[in-house]
């Protein structure tokens, strides 16, 4: 027999200690910023001869701008009026509800200060710092799928998952699997481009392609996505593919920008 569909039935959950739940999202979100680290450490910081403590300035910013931005992201963008009636629900980040575009805003405004306290340039640090962003997407993405959540539309292809922890019967497109393993390779690939070019290497050119590729990827997968909020339902393009379009359009202007400097 052939296999045309996968049932997925995995608990969001590792394992409990009384009312302590240890779940696969936080597990693959921590996971994300302590391989960043350690990443930047061996492959970047160590490479160019950085101190250490430079590098541990830059994940504290990197930590809180990430999970502010991406609370608050998917607060302002997605939910705003459902949040507004129980502000405290804000705070609680281990339900889910963590926006991509509000990262990557928090990111980029957490980078700016870093930048005033470093003396390092801003697509400088921003170049380094995607590589791993790519990598952390790969681990966010996966915990979307342990917890059964953000997926496509009903399909009939031969990998469609079944999310039966979220009611459903029916097939649907796998599509945090997608993204995650579009991230995977961008990572890869943006390191190794970094390796062979760190010293000859144009500011800016990185980021760049990172905008273009990851989230030209997240505008494409979002056509085989469900609506995260009802009033997407309505949108020629959704919200996701709004948000994505701004960036896009800044990695090509970059990579212009790369392309007329000596």
């Amino acid at each position: 027999m052939l296999l045309n569909q996968i049932s997925w039935d995995v608990s969001p959950v590792i394992f409990s200690l009384g009312s302590l739940h240890i779940r696969w999202y936080g597990l693959f979100f921590a996971l994300s910023f302590y391989l960043g680290y350690v990443i930047l450490e061996k492959q970047v910081f160590k490479r160019e001869g950085l101190p250490v403590g430079l590098l541990d300035r830059l994940a504290t910013y990197v930590v809180i701008g990430t999970v502010v931005g991406a609370r608050l992201g998917h607060v302002l963008f997605y939910e705003p009026a459902s949040y507004l009636r129980d502000p405290i629900s804000i705070l609680k980040i281990w339900e889910g509800g963590l926006a991509s575009h509000g990262a990557a805003i928090g990111i980029l405004l957490a980078l700016w200060i870093f930048k005033r306290k470093s003396g390092k340039s801003y697509l400088w640090t921003l170049d380094r710092l995607v590589i791993v962003v790519a990598l952390g997407g790969f681990f966010i993405r996966m915990g979307n799928l342990m917890n059964s959540e953000i997926y496509g539309h009903y399909t009939s292809l031969p990998w469609g998952f079944v999310f039966l922890r979220d009611g459903e019967t029916e097939p649907r497109h796998p599509t945090q699997i997608y993204e995650a393993l579009s991230y995977l390779i961008l990572f890869f690939v943006l390191l190794k481009y970094y390796i062979s070019n760190y010293k000859k290497l144009k500011e800016g050119f990185i980021f760049g392609v990172f905008l273009i590729v990851l989230f030209g990827v997240r505008f494409l997968i979002e056509f085989v996505k469900e609506p995260q909020v009802a009033f997407e339902q309505t949108m020629t393009l959704n919200m996701g593919q709004w948000l994505s379009i701004p960036f896009i359009l800044a990695g090509a202007g970059l990579l212009w920008r790369t392309s007329r400097k000596k």
